[in-house]
């Protein structure tokens, strides 16, 4: 059985597409099989050269990381995709790993942090940096602002007031049982579990003024 990892390598930048290279090509198991630019780049490549990994930046002129990965998910391509990016924000991080990417690693990382990502991503294992894995929690514990519907709203107004459900159903010419759904959606929004939580939040967050 071969255990070498095969490599595409993309980033927008020479230096250090050159830098991996050749940190790649003098650790053994590993063959880089070629380069891309851009996201663009990195599909066709991908198709022609059919690498096990493909280390993906995501800022690129000319194609983004993450529209490269959605559509390398939407193909089936058989690659794994580790993302190593300087950023390390939500509004990066996020969109990645939701479109498909195996793993998440800042390019800050040891070398061989680097290479047993790379092994473990071939073998399909999810492979985060430390700093991301707290953001993905956080992010996963913590909804994201969505906004809350009109009805919502008014369930929420009324809640406020001290309005029990059967009154808001009353008052809103609604179920009970609706009611509950509603509170139930807007508790997931605002990250709460109670009535009383929700009022707060909301009042914080400016929602109720």
């Amino acid at each position: 059985m071969n255990d070498e990892v095969s490599l595409l390598i993309v980033d927008d930048h020479p230096v250090v597409r050159d830098g991996l290279r050749g940190m790649f090509e003098n650790a053994p198991g590993f063959t880089v099989l070629g380069e891309a630019a851009n996201g663009v780049e990195a599909l066709e490549r991908a198709a022609a050269l059919d690498p096990d990994v493909i280390l993906m930046d995501l800022r690129m002129p000319g194609g983004g990381g993450v529209d490269a990965i959605r559509e390398l998910t939407r193909r089936g391509a058989r690659a794994k995709v580790l993302v190593l990016t300087t950023y390390d924000t939500d509004s990066d991080t996020l969109p990645a790993i939701e479109a498909g990417a195996t793993g998440y690693l800042l390019k800050d990382a040891p070398r061989d942090e680097l290479f047993t990502a790379v092994r473990a991503a071939a073998q399909g294992r999810t492979v985060l940096s430390p700093a991301v894995a707290s953001r993905l929690v956080s992010a996963v514990r913590t909804p994201r602002n969505e906004p809350l519907s009109a009805r919502e709203r008014e369930v929420l107004a009324l809640v406020a007031k001290g309005t029990s459900n059967r009154e808001i159903a009353r008052e809103l010419f609604i179920s009970e049982a609706t009611v509950k759904t509603h509170l139930t959606h807007l508790y997931a929004k605002l990250g709460v579990n109670d009535r009383a939580a929700a009022v707060a939040t909301a009042y914080q967050r400016g929602i109720l003024g």
